[in-house]
């Protein structure tokens, strides 16, 4: 009979305590869950994507240090992916041929937005009239992504436009 009287103690008790600051995660699959996925703004080209629509908003309304702050976030962040993905590369080539392969897809996709983001903030920079800080990417662009696909054919003919250069490429 005692023992009667304390459950509605308890449940006084009990229920005082808020739920408010614990954490609830639900995953359907637990195996699914992937902390760094390409959804998340953290480590991945979703990321640098998200920088460079940021810079390019900023551009819109007129904020250029802003949109500067931005590009260079998106090139620090792309550059890092494809040192990543390069050192991934190295470390699994002949280990397991699959790793090497997905890493070669990654390291290609940070490479072109990598030299995306090299070509805005150098059309930043030209439009700031410093055409000096542009020079270097527009080289990387072209060394990165070859003089022959049409992001270095674009660069090297900015890099014309501005001096730099002389002579026309025609491949």
């Amino acid at each position: 009979m005692k023992l009667l009287r304390l459950i509605p103690i308890l449940f006084l008790f009990i229920g005082v305590f808020p739920y408010e600051n614990l954490v609830q995660a639900e995953v359907k699959n637990p195996k699914d869950y992937k902390v760094l996925s390409n959804t998340n703004k953290k480590l991945s080209i979703a990321n640098v994507k998200y920088y460079l629509e940021q810079g390019d908003k900023s551009i819109n309304n007129g904020d250029f240090d802003k949109a500067k702050d931005s590009y260079l976030d998106a090139r620090k962040l792309a550059t890092q992916l494809a040192s990543f993905y390069s050192d991934l590369n190295k470390a699994f080539t002949g280990v397991d041929a699959r790793i090497p392969k997905e890493m070669q897809n990654k390291g290609k996709a940070s490479l072109q937005i990598l030299a995306e983001s090299n070509k805005r903030l150098a059309a930043l920079y030209i439009k700031n009239e410093k055409p000096d800080v542009a020079v270097p990417l527009l080289i990387e662009i072209i060394r990165i992504m070859s003089p022959n696909t049409s992001e270095g054919k674009e660069a090297y003919k900015s890099l014309i436009q501005l001096g730099f250069v002389e002579t026309n490429y025609k491949g």
